[in-house]
């Protein structure tokens, strides 16, 4: 005899055991696109922080090369003039440059005159010919002069004519380090003396030289005739950046812990006390380094709304609550069925007939969920766009401007660096990878010849001809080439940060056969090393840093220590202060190195 019982109690069982299955997959999928969905939005959110934090970048430096070019404009005007130019001259130069026009921001663009005590009291007589209530303030006792001489437009800035920039410090260095490098220079922050807010400010430098421009410091020293520059109030020169309604960041820049600009202030509607995005950017300018504080608004908090993938979230379990409500519903008509079926056989049928339509209902509820799965899986699903074709989108941009006759030629050269630099990176990463699959191994790569190993470096340290010299005998370095080249730019590029500027920059290299491995210096004309430190230079994260010069990390020797010591050799230094600093170590050579005796190369 068949118990009629047991066959609906495998059976309901069985039911429960699926509706868990399904359950248990329905809750994965949405977890996945939960996570997926927050994922998407939170790195859409980082680009679009990222392309803003960018773009107020690029304003500020654009903005800046477009008042360099207005400065060199003004060089190249007086060059025309013989090195010097009248104050009607000036006058017409800078009607037709327009500069409150095509350059807002700006205060105005003049001419300061180098003299000594010697020709000072000339160019003071000469300057009262046609204009006799010229005169120089304040008085100072330092042994040179540098007036401004003209500044347009005049009226505005009436209060800065015949002010001597040498009686202060900032204003005195920033002229003198364009003087010295041939280049255009922004002071640290200043008050202008034309601003009645007395807000911060700074003055934007371009040397004039007799005879145009110079190729080294002393014939710039010798023939500086002074700068064309131009004044700034930096929180007018932000404002006519981008408007901040047109934004969705704030920011601020702090030149050596000095707040010259602030975006931050709590009067502002938009202004978000717990930024959503926030970055400290640092920004060479020209001599200076601004560090740019941006900081999201609540603006882009409102436009960028992260409670997406939570609303997916709450859907997702919300369908999930029906599902097990269904579920229960339908286990529990299920098991009405049963024992309706055991006490009414007669009604057996009809109960079946429920049973079969409550799981057709099953079904289609099963296939809405899978087909929700699929469609919310592939809308979250944004595309991330590659940018490795920036150089390659700047280059078509500029085609024009590099075929004209106003390109600047170091244009091209910098664009062909940056290709140079990303395939060496990927010769780097490339390096590292096979590092690691061999356990540390000696990674085996193509040789490389010193002659344009250090061609390289001089590029990229940009050195003058003559700073950095090479002498060796030996042809190609086969043993480990990029451990190599890691050590000697370590070396050099010690040799160029901590320079003082005593006297040129001059870094001899020599490499020399001796044996089966070859002897490596590295000297300098620096400022020396003591005794006492020879010794923990070497150690990691050991650095001497005097007050004024470059930071470090105190990892480059000790890193120099190890790669040398891996290949079986050693390091040493000999200096003493004031006389350079010379290392020395050695590295291993092929069995049977090819032989170049005399070679000599110079950077």
């Amino acid at each position: 005899m068949v118990d009629t019982h047991d066959k609906p109690s495998q059976q309901e069982g069985q039911l429960k055991l699926y509706h868990i299955i399904v359950l248990v997959i329905s809750l994965i999928v949405t977890v996945s696109a939960w996570q997926y969905s927050k994922r998407q939005v939170e790195n859409q959110t980082q680009q679009v922080f990222t392309a803003a934090r960018d773009h107020v970048l690029g304003l500020i430096v654009e903005r800046m090369n477009k008042y360099e070019d207005a400065l060199w404009a003004g060089v190249a005007a007086l060059e025309s003039h013989g090195g010097d130019i009248s104050h009607g001259g000036w006058k017409t130069f800078a009607r037709t440059l327009r500069i409150e026009e095509r350059y807002p921001g700006i205060n105005g663009i003049g001419v300061t005159h180098f003299h000594t005590t010697k020709t000072f009291h000339r160019f003071l007589a000469e300057q009262r010919q046609f204009r006799p209530a010229f005169r120089t303030h304040p008085m100072h006792e330092y042994p040179i002069f540098m007036p401004i001489t003209y500044i347009e437009p005049e009226e505005e800035n009436a209060a800065a004519i015949g002010l001597d920039l040498a009686h202060e410090h900032n204003r005195r260095s920033a002229a003198l380090a364009a003087r010295d490098r041939g280049t255009a220079q922004i002071t640290g922050p200043i008050t202008l003396v034309q601003d009645a807010d007395r807000t911060a400010g700074f003055l934007f430098f371009a040397p004039v030289y007799r005879g145009g421009k110079q190729p080294d410091i002393e014939r710039r020293r010798d023939r500086f005739l002074g700068t064309v520059y131009a004044p700034f109030v930096v929180h007018r020169l932000m404002e006519g950046l981008l408007a901040k309604e047109l934004r969705q960041v704030r920011f601020s820049i702090i030149d050596e812990d000095e707040l010259i600009y602030d975006e931050h202030s709590a009067d502002d509607p938009v202004l978000d006390p717990s930024p959503m995005f926030r970055e400290e950017i640092p920004l060479n300018l020209y001599g200076r380094t601004w560090l740019l504080d941006i900081r999201t608004d609540r603006t882009f908090r409102q436009n960028h709304d992260l409670s997406k993938p939570t609303l997916i979230l709450v859907g997702g379990l919300f369908v999930e609550a029906l599902i097990v409500l269904l579920f229960i519903q339908m286990s529990w008509a299920n098991s009405q069925a049963v024992r309706y079926a055991d006490d009414v056989t007669a009604d057996l049928r009809e109960s079946s007939k429920k049973l079969k339509q409550a799981n057709a209902e099953l079904s289609v509820k099963n296939d809405e969920l899978e087909r929700f799965a699929y469609i919310a899986s592939h809308d979250l699903k944004t595309p991330i766009r590659g940018i490795g074709c920036l150089t390659e989108m700047i280059e078509e941009d500029l085609e024009d401007y590099l075929a004209s006759d106003l390109a600047n030629p170091d244009v091209p050269i910098n664009l062909t660096r940056i290709h140079d630099r990303v395939g060496r990176m990927n010769d780097l990463t490339q390096g590292i990878m096979e590092y690691s699959r061999v356990d540390g191994g000696i990674i085996k790569s193509k040789p490389i010849n010193p002659d344009k190993l250090f061609t390289a470096l001089s590029l990229d340290f940009g050195l003058e001809p003559g700073q950095l010299v090479l002498i060796s005998d030996v042809e190609t370095i086969d043993a480990d080439p990029l451990g190599f080249r890691r050590v000697v730019e370590n070396l050099v590029g010690n040799a160029i940060k901590y320079h003082d500027g005593a006297e040129e920059l001059r870094i001899i290299v020599t490499i020399a056969h001796a044996g089966e491995r070859c002897q490596v210096t590295v000297k300098d004309n620096g400022p020396g090393i003591a005794q006492e430190f020879h010794k923990r230079i070497f150690e990691v994260f050991q650095t001497l840093r005097l007050p004024g010069a470059p930071e470090s990390t105190g990892i480059g020797l000790s890193i120099v220590k190890k790669t040398v010591e891996q290949h079986g050799g050693t390091i040493n230094l000999m200096s003493s202060p004031g006389a350079g600093a010379t290392f020395g170590f050695d590295w291993p050579l092929p069995e049977k190195p090819a032989l170049s005796p005399g070679m000599e190369w110079v950077a």
